[in-house]
């Protein structure tokens, strides 16, 4: 079978274009990959077969369609259509230098606007709530150790689930000032300094699986039963079970969906409603810039309560204006 100019454009992209000239991360690449898978086979329910597909047969209104379909065929909000709209974009913004006879149709296609998101209330777990979700795992259990180990590490460094999943033995430092390196959005990476009783838990699961040893400084900290590490579906398993337990056997207010951004969504604001600075905050979550970080001061109802509470100063008189009396209101309205 010939291969088209798609197939040759698109390997040279992923494999090329995006790794080496662009320096985009590993996850990055993945994301735009399964962009392109799911744009495949959406070509394939209108009957255009992956062997048959060429640059010339996508046009705007094809890129418009797949659009549509991701949002009423698999039920996609807005955030999830304009990521896969980014990859497209990236995509024909390549392809435009790459082959100039389509720059008309690539332009059109560039043209297509992002959709805005719908605000949503930033969900977030008291600090109870946080407590009782960790008392849930078994730790009679060499699973439950290991989750009880994932799901406090991940709360308590406010990282990222693709964060928490690429962490190594090496990337830790068990010392007086004990701390761990994550690797983020963009291959940022940042230092997190880990409380004495993050590391009393951490300690005892290395020691288990012989993760302090030399030799497995590069194995998955977190794995499933195969050695191989977690996924993000696997992570979100694990804590949905929890969660689930958590609800049946407590009293504490666990509402909205619950996924583990939550998680780190309420590290943040504990972290705030602690008093500590937003700067470090910002450093500890890996944020490019405060103004990030600056949604869970606007997040944070409590602490609005408070400052509302300081700045007080009572306005209304002791004694109630007359037409707030209800058998004076005709007389008031009378004179009105």
């Amino acid at each position: 079978m010939k291969p088209t100019d798609f197939s040759k454009y698109l390997s040279g992209f992923l494999m090329g274009y995006l790794s080496h000239e662009r320096g985009a991360s590993k996850n990055t690449i993945c994301a735009y990959r399964d962009t392109f898978v799911l744009f495949i086979a959406y070509m394939e329910t209108q009957n255009i077969m992956v062997s048959r597909l060429t640059l010339q047969t996508i046009t705007q209104a094809t890129v418009v369609g797949f659009l549509d379909w991701l949002q009423v065929e698999r039920k996609n909000g807005n955030a999830t259509r304009n990521a896969r709209l980014a990859a497209i974009h990236a995509f024909f913004s390549y392809i435009q230098y790459q082959h100039p006879e389509h720059l008309h149709e690539c332009q059109k296609i560039l043209n297509i606007p992002m959709k805005r998101k719908v605000s949503v209330p930033m969900n977030y777990l008291s600090v109870d709530a946080i407590k009782v979700l960790l008392q849930q795992p078994d730790i009679r259990t060499i699973k439950g150790r290991r989750d009880l180990a994932l799901l406090s590490l991940m709360y308590d460094t406010g990282a990222r689930v693709q964060e928490i999943i690429d962490l190594k033995p090496s990337s830790l430092r068990l010392d007086k000032l004990s701390t761990i390196r994550i690797s983020g959005k963009g291959n940022k990476t940042r230092i997190v300094p880990m409380l004495d009783e993050q590391v009393k838990l951490l300690k005892p699961y290395l020691a288990e699986h012989e993760l302090g040893q030399a030799c497995n400084n590069e194995h998955p900290l977190f794995f499933n039963n195969r050695g191989d590490k977690l996924t993000r579906a696997g992570v979100n398993y694990i804590l949905f079970k929890y969660v689930t337990m958590a609800k049946i056997n407590s009293d504490v207010h666990l509402s909205g969906k619950i996924s583990c951004h939550v998680l780190r969504h309420s590290k943040a604001i504990h972290l705030l409603q602690a008093g500590v600075n937003l700067v470090y905050i910002r450093d500890i979550l890996g944020h490019v810039s405060v103004q990030t970080t600056e949604i869970y001061a606007r997040a944070d109802s409590r602490a609005k309560r408070e400052a509302i509470q300081k700045a007080y100063i009572s306005v209304v008189p002791e004694k109630a204006p007359v037409w707030l009396s209800n058998e004076h209101l005709l007389d008031w309205l009378k004179q009105f």
